[in-house]
């Protein structure tokens, strides 16, 4: 489902950027209203469904994203035909930012969970991060994150045992959650995150089950253990 705003209404329609309550954290936190009366072009607030595309490698990169809330996996598929996990995007992240070096996307972006993200030109942003210099460092900060977000994934979820690695995930799933609870997915997307075997990673979370590290409260939403976890990891 597509809902278009207006430059009109990014600030004070019915998406109202003013008071949206990702504003501190979305990536057009530093603009003001003055700001918003040179966009052209609508951005999009689209809901995606689990399964949908939202861009996949080698598409021409028009776009940048927010995610608003959901969950997203950046895939890139090997020559053998497997697929990586790359990146897991969550609310407010930014992805597509290759479309400001006029490039092709470098990943499929595939929805997890229900999704709501704003999709926004790439000419609108290129031309306010010229004019606005906050715009322009919180690129340039979002960029960054991306860097250590994919450094953090080779060090981490890719090396190790298998239960390191698992209980790894489990962190980052929990990370900023005052509840200890996490939402897993499929174990084929658990193997395709931590370069294991789908076997294994069912094997690993039953492990973590008998041993009381997690405890499922409904279907696919769990509670973990973090002083046994923080045992694993050494932390």
């Amino acid at each position: 489902m597509v809902k278009t705003v207006t430059s009109g209404a990014a600030w004070s329609g019915d998406a109202d950027c003013s008071i949206c309550s990702l504003r501190d954290t979305v990536l057009f936190s530093g603009l003001e209203e003055k700001d918003f009366e040179h966009i052209h072009k609508p951005i999009e607030q689209t809901l995606r469904q689990p399964g949908s595309i939202m861009y996949r490698t080698g598409d021409k990169a028009e776009h940048l994203f927010t995610i608003r809330r959901g969950l997203v996996k950046l895939v890139q598929y090997l020559p053998d035909g497997s697929q990586r996990i790359v990146r897991l995007l969550r609310t407010s992240d930014v992805t597509g930012m290759e479309a400001l070096l006029g490039s092709t996307y470098q990943h499929d972006a595939i929805i997890m969970q229900p999704t709501e993200t704003c999709d926004l030109p790439v000419d609108v942003v290129r031309r306010l991060s010229k004019e606005n210099s906050r715009l322009h460092e919180e690129l340039m900060k979002r960029w960054q994150r991306a860097l250590e977000e994919a450094d953090l994934w080779i060090t981490q979820l890719s090396t190790g045992s298998a239960r390191q690695r698992v209980a790894r995930l489990l962190q980052r799933l929990i990370c900023d959650q005052e509840s200890r609870e996490c939402q897993l997915f499929n174990r084929e997307d658990m193997g395709a995150m931590l370069g294991i075997t789908t076997e294994t990673a069912s094997r690993t979370i039953a492990d973590f089950k008998r041993s009381g590290i997690l405890a499922e409260t409904s279907h696919g939403v769990y509670t973990v253990d973090m002083d046994k976890i923080r045992e694993l990891t050494g932390d």
